[in-house]
């Protein structure tokens, strides 16, 4: 499917050099922001009290969130959980105050403006759960990695698995770089959106690598540039396609998900674009620089006489 078509090609790798420069540059900056400034991690990675409190009717949770800021809490979290009745408020640790102290003065507080509300649970998160949680997190980023290693290499070439991991790590690192760099809350279902991008991102790159293959067996005197620029130009329509419908229900999220979504929906719009560009302009380069050639991505067939050869030895 085709919104439209590019009849002449855009030489994409006439600029390659200069942008990957440019991203080089973004990717050292990034890193030094994640070493300087760490992350603002949420209460599910630094410990804190989870209450569970419940509702007669639809709770409010933009009145739950004001009677919790009101308290003097900033990094904290309601959300739904379970019906529309139920609440989940995770607060942050409180030095000097127990978990049963923290959630008595927030159900005082939230009797206030509705006396029906009831406790149903309140427990402590040790940060013990939260050093296991960053463990499988970066457990799970090491296994997508090496599956996208396996899977590129035995799909096309080690050429392109290589320029695959490193667009995609160049996705994941800039996106913490920003949340390093702003200081957003990284939560877990931040973590998700990374691990989401990762796949989203590697999807793009491989549609590219696909359209490389088929025009080295078309495109017989072609140089290697002209491939590339000529593949990356007959998919554009289908990456405004994808990468337009994708980001218009992330913006969604983004708007009207709450405070829940802000995040995670953040971290995914910044994944898309920055996909889009790795895959263009870091992947493609970057296999062209390793020296890709017809011969890596499409097979010699062999003659019937070199066949007949090889049966009689």
């Amino acid at each position: 499917m085709e919104l439209f078509r590019i009849g002449r090609t855009i030489p994409f790798m006439r600029h390659a050099l200069v942008l990957n420069i440019i991203s080089f540059l973004t990717f050292v900056a990034a890193v030094f922001f994640i070493i300087t400034r760490g992350f603002h991690l949420s209460i599910e990675f630094t410990g804190g009290t989870v209450m569970e409190v419940n509702y007669t009717q639809s709770a409010p949770l933009e009145q739950v969130r004001t009677v919790v800021s009101g308290l003097g809490y900033t990094d904290f979290q309601v959300q739904n959980f379970g019906t529309s009745r139920d609440v989940m408020i995770r607060l942050p640790l409180a030095p000097g105050q127990s978990s049963a102290a923290q959630s008595d003065t927030v159900m005082k507080a939230l009797k206030v403006s509705d006396s029906t509300v009831e406790l149903r649970r309140v427990e402590f998160v040790g940060p013990q759960v939260g050093r296991e949680l960053v463990e499988n997190g970066l457990l799970a980023l090491l296994f997508v990695v090496i599956g996208i290693v396996v899977y590129l290499a035995v799909r096309f070439e080690w050429k392109f698995a290589v320029a695959g991991v490193l667009a995609n790590l160049h996705d994941v690192v800039i996106i913490l770089g920003f949340f390093a760099f702003f200081g957003w809350e990284f939560s877990l279902s931040v973590l998700a959106g990374v691990l989401a991008v990762l796949g989203y991102s590697v999807n793009e790159s491989v549609v590219i690598m696909d359209r490389i293959r088929e025009n080295f067996r078309r495109e017989r005197n072609a140089s290697v540039v002209e491939v590339i620029d000529g593949a990356i130009t007959q998919t554009i329509s289908r990456t405004i396609i994808t990468h337009g419908s994708t980001q218009m229900m992330v913006m969604a999220m983004l708007i009207f998900g709450g405070p829940t979504l802000h995040y995670f929906a953040l971290a995914l719009t910044i994944g898309i674009w920055f996909g889009i560009y790795s895959s263009v302009f870091v992947a493609a380069a970057i296999a062209m620089w390793l020296g890709v050639t017809r011969e890596d991505m499409v097979k010699p067939v062999k003659k019937p006489d070199e066949v007949e050869e090889s049966y009689e030895l």
